[in-house]
């Protein structure tokens, strides 16, 4: 019964603000099966060596079309599935590869200043009493990601709303009325990206836009549009929380955060340490294709594996005291960016920005403090905050 229970709780409001007691109890089954034909996958290891099989798949525009013929009329829906986030060999490596190829490590790194002067200005004209989200979370990775895309500064407020309106396409329970602002968000952004690929094919620019639409990139029209829209979406929306969730989780140690304050050289261990603690995704979905054995259990083919990274990350066989924050933890290697085919392209550029922001934030605003206690978004998905309320002086 409690197992039950444990399980059935992440599906309310109340487990989604605080899913980790129910993972302490799903994590006495590394796998489990749940639904119909489903089985939910809870352990580090486990998860650790799923996220890398190659024999795994993700559901694809052939499954949509078998459970959900009417998937394509969703235009917010649409441009996720046949982005390279839903697509498998030979089509995701396709699409992978020309991502790759312009979303580069040097690219990524030529972004420090970018990302470093952004945050200044943000900073600067925080008020003293502030929503954290509202003036930093969102619109630091949003002004990152168009600064990538070639997007100009004025669209930035424009794209926030409709990038937040897209994701709940990524979660498993969501409205009518959500689903809707979904389609109007996605029409609006092919709309919007269909008008800059015409412009970049005119007049080429140093940004990802003008490579990606470039002759050769190896991407279809119906391709370009929704990788795009995905590399807007993803960029923003996982950092934003990553940047809120960091940020509360320093003001509740405040004894870490005067460590990364006197020292921004920890960043990197520091922000390892908050994805690991509270990861942005909680959790993503794989497919068998042959028989598989995980913890014991033969798992057919063509069953669904719903694996809990957020479970994972607090496996106390991989990381003892698994609760604590503990940013000089050996060997920090949290699942939150996936593994394998589909680990995330953005992590490096969500590394930055957050090793940037935090060290920043905390000697720019010293007397940084919470305000009023913070509001979780309600997501079973995507982790973070609604609002966070702060005082910063």
């Amino acid at each position: 019964m409690l197992f039950e229970s444990a399980l059935a709780s992440l599906f309310q409001p109340e487990g989604r603000r605080n899913p980790y007691p129910a993972y302490d109890v799903l994590r006495a089954k590394p796998v489990f099966p749940a639904f119909e034909g489903g089985w939910f996958v809870t352990t580090h290891e486990s998860v650790s060596r799923l996220l890398r099989d190659p024999g795994l798949r993700v559901a694809d525009t052939t499954d949509y079309d078998r459970n959900w013929p009417g998937w394509r009329e969703n235009r917010g829906v649409a441009s996720v599935v046949t982005s390279m986030l839903q697509s498998n060999a030979p089509d995701h490596t396709r699409m992978r590869r020309a991502a790759a190829a312009t979303f580069t490590a040097r690219r990524v790194a030529a972004m420090r200043e970018v990302i470093a002067r952004q945050a200044e200005d943000l900073i600067k004209a925080m008020p003293a009493d502030a929503d954290f989200m509202s003036a930093f979370a969102y619109p630091l990775p949003i002004g990152v990601i168009c600064a990538l895309l070639g997007v100009p500064d004025t669209d930035m407020p424009w794209f926030r709303q409709r990038a937040a309106d897209l994701t709940v396409v990524l979660e498993p329970i969501s409205t009518e009325e959500e689903m809707a602002r979904a389609d109007s968000a996605g029409r609006d952004l092919e709309d919007y990206f269909t008008g800059l690929i015409a412009d970049r094919r005119r007049e080429p620019r140093e940004d990802l836009t003008s490579a990606l639409a470039a002759e050769g990139s190896g991407l279809t029209g119906p391709e370009l549009l929704a990788n795009l829209v995905l590399l807007l979406v993803a960029g923003f929306e996982t950092t934003t929380n990553l940047l809120g969730t960091g940020l509360h989780i320093l003001l509740d140690h405040p004894e870490q955060a005067a460590r990364l304050r006197s020292d921004p050289g920890l960043a990197a261990p520091f922000v390892e340490e908050m994805l690991r603690y509270d990861s942005p995704v909680q959790l993503t979905s794989r497919f068998t294709t042959t028989p598989l054995e995980v913890g014991g259990q033969t798992i057919a083919p063509g069953a669904g594996l719903t694996m809990l990274l957020g479970s994972a990350n607090r496996d106390p066989a991989r990381y003892p005291d698994p609760h604590r924050f503990d940013p000089d933890r050996p060997n920090i290697q949290p699942v939150s960016f996936g593994g394998g085919a589909h680990y995330c392209l953005g992590a490096p550029l969500a590394r930055l920005e957050a090793q940037v922001a935090f060290p920043l934030l905390l000697t720019m605003l010293p007397r940084l403090s919470l305000a009023a206690p913070a509001e979780r978004r309600d997501r079973l998905v995507l982790r973070g905050y609604a609002t966070l309320p702060v005082h910063t002086g």
